[in-house]
């Protein structure tokens, strides 16, 4: 991809280098489609994440400097590109940590319908315990966007989070709320279970 060049910066222009040659390649068919359209790996791969991720961030981060003056044709590609690897990401990732990015992203730019695909994938790609640890973030959008995912989940999945220290307080919550705010009969008849036998 010839537009990657000393425009882009000496961070954006590292982690492209650092991308290994078939992460690389993904990165060019999405971004020669139109929309940007995501080849569906057979197997998830966390090192192309993790070098997607930290492109993002780079992209990003460059982008935002230029916002303040008169955009250039390699800004606008250097936005382009952000989209790119943020689809990717959104269609791929199984990070908890990534999918904190992609939230914070996608609220900053306002775009709720990335918001809602990217809470699908949560609910299909990430662990309980890894929901909980978003539930828990400092960031609120990624709290409050993790709380919602784990308020669909279903009861029983949330009873087995209850025995575990680090969870529970999260997965308690969770339970009272589809009690009290959803009516959930499954929900009220595991907290009083647990209330009178302790699980």
């Amino acid at each position: 991809m010839s537009m990657i060049n000393e425009k882009f910066g000496s961070r954006v222009t590292s982690a492209w280098n650092d991308l290994r040659p078939q992460t690389r390649t993904l990165l060019e068919r999405a971004w020669q489609s139109t929309p940007p359209a995501v080849e569906q790996s057979r197997a998830y791969d966390p090192r192309a994440d993790r070098e997607l991720s930290k492109l993002l961030a780079a992209l990003d981060e460059r982008t935002q400097r230029k916002e303040a003056g008169a955009e250039d044709e390699s800004a606008r590609q250097a936005r382009r590109l952000a989209d790119t690897c943020a689809q990717m990401l959104t269609q791929q990732t199984q990070s908890a940590e990534v999918f904190g990015q992609l939230i914070q992203r996608a609220h900053e730019r306002q775009q709720f319908a990335r918001l809602d695909e990217l809470a699908n994938g949560m609910a299909l790609r990430l662990a309980p315990s890894e929901l909980c640890d978003m539930a828990r973030s400092q960031n609120v959008v990624v709290r409050a966007l993790a709380n919602e995912v784990l308020t669909q989940a279903p009861p029983s999945l949330l009873r087995a989070l209850l025995h575990d220290p680090i969870d529970a307080d999260v997965a308690r919550s969770v339970l009272e709320r589809q009690a009290h705010e959803f009516g959930l009969e499954e929900a009220k008849r595991t907290l009083r279970e647990i209330d009178e036998f302790g699980g």
